[in-house]
């Protein structure tokens, strides 16, 4: 037994051992670059975001969606000097709607991202020490 869950809108399909046994009856259409439900990529041809770009991991729906459209769609369209300088309280309320929920949105824990950092800077200076001693060692 055999079963798929899609992000987004969750759906869940079962499938038996009799049901892979069974030749596919599905059919391959030539792609219409016309058809407006074609992944375009992240921008359609029209400038607009394509939101079901598969690029984007799904983060246009869900508990945040909302948040994220706003986000990344003033991140798109800024015109600052600083391309979205200006999109500060969109981020903003998007991370702290992700913080609701931990569960979908994980995020790397205060104590993690310096434990990281240490080893980081640890390794670095081992690298460096090993460096020099073979530099001075020639």
């Amino acid at each position: 037994l055999v079963f798929f869950l899609m992000t987004g809108k969750d759906r869940i399909i079962f499938a038996t051992k009799e049901d892979h046994e069974t030749p596919s009856s599905a059919e391959l259409v030539a792609d219409d670059p016309d058809d407006p439900y074609e992944e375009q990529g992240l921008i359609l041809p029209n400038g607009d975001i394509n939101w079901n770009c598969p690029c984007l991991g799904g983060m246009a729906s869900g508990p945040c969606g909302e948040q994220f459209k706003s986000a990344f769609s003033c991140f798109h369209y800024s015109t600052e000097e600083i391309k979205g300088s200006d999109c500060v309280d969109q981020f903003r309320a998007m991370q702290e709607c992700m913080q609701k929920y931990p569960d979908l949105y994980p995020q790397e824990d205060e104590e993690e991202e310096k434990e990281k950092s240490s080893k980081d800077l640890e390794a670095n200076t081992v690298e460096a020490s090993i460096a020099k001693e073979e530099k001075g060692s020639s």
